[in-house]
């Protein structure tokens, strides 16, 4: 039998894939305006599938994972001199790896990363350094920013049982405890190949990339079938729920609003595709209705936005913010977007409104082809949360046939108060202050 039994399964012009024996999935994007390469290992594990009380275990292996084997050390400093970039990043859902190098270093990148998938290599004092390191790092990018605390505390409301409701990069009194064993128990379990996606893109071609993966990736033996992710479903929702934080780092009043709303990989067909637009028209830029209607019409922000959080495996979330004008309170900010937020749902949007978000939309998913790095993201995201190659090519067929009578039904469906969370910032009256920046989604990423 040969070491990797290979099915070519993808129907697309453009990107090959096929599965070793051991249960690797591998995608080939071939894309030879230049001669470098992007590899990207993404694994089907994420601070979602954490085991209770190691909040954070899947970031501080993400760190730990680049101390090393007994066969390479200092793996980013090895890429760096073979002239190359290399990082990670940890979601609630994945963790992934990621090289970018010229082509003729892409057999040494394939074999580090492999070796570092089975024989990770952990003393005691790596642990206790790279602990130190999450750690300061959770105090520099969430309990030192007032704005990134709110959002925490919010994603623990709206989720009340759910584990996307724990910060990927954990409460600090269960990462002071993270050990090494907590760590290699992590590694074990989810870094095995049956439950990985290897993806190549760049000046390379299919049966190149397959015989590289096959010597490299098809030596490791699989753990045993992919892991099910079991989590705990969510409840349903009969109240919305405030947040509110005063802190005097922070500047402008502003306010929150998110919805829980269903993912790409979760909702039911051509329901994403809907809340992509319906969100598109209502928070995205200027010609936006929350930015027209806080901003230009009822002059209560200064900015205001929104965005759809389409990639989780279980859910996603709809998200409005502003940020408050000289002297607005937070109440007037949130009766503002309640006004929008019911407009959407009652009237829907224009025929015109649509035929822009989308034309926008697609537009952007064409210009993304240009970046081999996008490709490589686009294709990792989706597929590691359970969707095909057909489905990520297929998207933009699926957006010309929403109608506005579907953006309408999903407005009225996801836009609903009873399943969401508002959060306020207020400055303490002597600290106010006219800075305010536009609040982003808190991330747990990058290496050590």
């Amino acid at each position: 039998m040969p070491v990797a039994a290979v099915a070519e399964e993808a129907k697309s012009e453009r990107v090959s894939e096929f599965t070793l024996a051991n249960g690797l999935q591998v995608v080939v994007i071939p894309d030879h305006r230049a001669p470098v390469a992007t590899q990207m290992v993404w694994y089907k594990a994420g601070a979602a599938d954490e085991p209770p009380g190691t909040s954070g275990i899947a970031h501080f292996l993400e760190h730990l994972m680049f101390k090393g084997t007994d066969n390479i050390q200092q793996f980013s400093k090895i890429i760096a001199k073979n002239g190359g970039d290399d990082n990670a990043f940890t979601n609630h859902d994945v963790t992934a790896y990621f090289q970018r190098v010229a082509k003729d270093r892409l057999p040494k990148v394939m074999e580090m990363e492999a070796d570092r998938m089975a024989n990770l290599r952990l003393t005691p004092e790596d642990v206790a350094t790279e602990r130190d390191v999450i750690l300061e790092e959770r105090r520099s990018r969430v309990d030192n920013d007032p704005g990134a605390i709110l959002q925490e505390q919010m994603m623990a409301a709206l989720y009340r049982n759910h584990p996307y409701g724990i910060p990927i990069i954990g409460w600090e009194h269960e990462m002071e405890e993270l050990d090494r064993e907590d760590a290699l128990a992590f590694y074990r379990r989810f870094y095995a190949p049956e439950n990985a996606i290897l993806i190549v893109a760049g000046d390379v071609e299919p049966d190149d990339v397959k015989a590289l993966a096959e010597k490299t990736f098809g030596k490791i033996p699989r753990n045993g079938e992919a892991q099910q992710r079991a989590r705990p479903s969510e409840p349903e929702h009969d109240a919305p729920l405030t947040v509110t934080l005063e802190d005097p780092r922070a500047g402008r009043t502003t306010v929150q609003r998110y919805y829980i709303a269903p993912s790409y990989a979760s909702a039911e067909p051509g329901e994403a595709e809907a809340l992509d637009l319906l969100m598109r028209v209502a928070a995205h830029g200027a010609t936006s209705r929350i930015y027209k209607q806080l901003v230009m019409k009822d002059h209560v922000a200064a900015s205001a936005g929104g965005w759809y959080s389409d990639s989780g495996l279980d859910s996603g979330r709809l998200g409005f913010y502003a940020i408050a004008g000289p002297k607005t309170a937070p109440e007037e900010i949130e009766a503002a977007i309640d006004r929008t937020v019911e407009d959407l749902r009652e009237n829907g949007v224009t025929q015109a409104e649509l035929d822009r978000a989308r034309a926008s939309q697609i537009a952007e998913f064409v210009y993304s082809s240009d970046s081999i790095s996008k490709m490589a993201r686009q294709y990792g995201w989706r597929l590691a949360a359970g969707m095909t190659i057909e489905d990520v090519e297929a998207w933009p067929q699926r957006m010309k046939q929403v109608t506005v009578d579907d953006v309408r039904a999903v407005a009225r469906k996801y836009l609903d108060e009873e399943n969401s969370v508002t959060g306020i910032l207020k400055p303490e009256p002597e600290h106010t202050s006219s800075a305010g920046e536009k609040p982003a989604p808190a991330a747990g990423n990058g290496k050590s």
